[in-house]
């Protein structure tokens, strides 16, 4: 019986963020246009950070994966919801917005765990600066890295398997603009409280420990700054946790509100409207948060720039 319902929706329409044509084409452009600068601004970040000997340091290596998981977050969802808004058409096979769903999920997943690793590379660096070259070594890198991309798409293998395995056989309009887990949920032809549950439970043990790391980090480096006798010093530390913190606040302050706040749904509309914050904008707006004001990085592209022009000389 399960099966026979399961197989009876075979695609989902999107019902997406407007209706009227105009505004559809002037989003179509918009958002190409953000995720040409997001893949850009990205790439760059990854190059710099493999092409300059002197940014192979932990905080860089974190933010290189994390510069690669921005790319195909946003691969994920974007070039969907662009086809969608170009042909005025939200239609999507159940097998995709299977596909989109999970991608979607783990990448977000993926990036709370990277987050929780970033702080906790500054907490040692700042707190623990003699130990650091041997707690952060390269080998540790790779674990906590490896570790945080594991661990996203394995907890949400568990909440898409429950989600998928639940029968679908009679409306199919997603309310948002890509295919979310939990509107793709409320769909599902079976009693779903005890799958609602076991999302939160997931998701939280998802958000909330990663988050407790980084809370837990920043109240110690914190402590640690306090005591600093050294202005210049306090200013250095502030300055590389800055663009960190910055980020963290930007994408747990949305994650939080649209997935774990009680009644988020009761209003469909703003979760979209939010979800275009975490989907569109916070990708965009992450690599120049973290190279706007920092000299390592415009450093690089100098020297950068400096070996482009001597080679066209040559």
């Amino acid at each position: 019986m399960g099966t026979e319902n399961l197989s009876s929706v075979t695609e989902f329409i999107l019902v997406g963020l407007t209706n009227h044509r105009k505004t559809q084409i002037l989003l179509f452009l918009v958002i190409l246009l953000i995720y040409a600068l997001t893949v850009v601004g990205n790439l760059m970040i990854i190059m710099l950070v493999q092409g300059d000997s002197s940014l192979h340091t932990p905080m860089y290596f974190f933010l290189s994966n994390l510069a690669v998981l921005e790319i195909l977050y946003v691969t994920s969802s974007q070039p969907q919801m662009l086809a969608h808004l170009f042909a005025g058409n939200g239609a999507i096979s159940f097998t995709r917005c299977a596909f989109q769903m999970y991608m979607v999920m783990s990448l977000g997943s993926i990036e709370c765990s990277l987050l929780g690793a970033m702080a906790y590379d500054r907490y040692l660096a700042i707190c623990h600066p003699l130990l650091y070259v041997i707690a952060m070594s390269r080998r540790r890198q790779v674990q906590l890295a490896s570790a945080s991309w594991a661990s996203g798409f394995l907890v949400v293998s568990l909440n898409a398997g429950i989600t998928l395995h639940l029968p679908y056989c009679g409306p199919n309009r997603i309310n948002h603009f890509f295919c979310d887990m939990p509107t793709v949920l409320k769909l599902a032809c079976a009693d779903i409280r005890v799958t609602e549950r076991t999302f939160i439970i997931l998701a939280a043990l998802n958000i909330v420990v990663p988050f407790f790391v980084i809370l837990t980090s920043y109240v110690l480096i914190l402590s640690t700054v306090i005591r600093m006798r050294s202005a210049a010093g306090r200013r250095k530390a502030f300055s590389t946790c800055a663009s960190h913190l910055t980020v963290v606040i930007l994408f747990y302050g949305i994650l939080i509100f649209v997935y774990l706040t009680p009644g988020s749904d009761a209003a469909p509309d703003r979760g979209k409207e939010l979800a275009v914050l975490y989907i569109v904008v916070t990708p965009l707006l992450n690599p120049i948060i973290y190279t706007l004001r920092n000299k390592d990085i415009h450093g690089a592209v100098s020297r950068g720039l400096q070996k482009w022009g001597f080679k066209q000389k040559m």
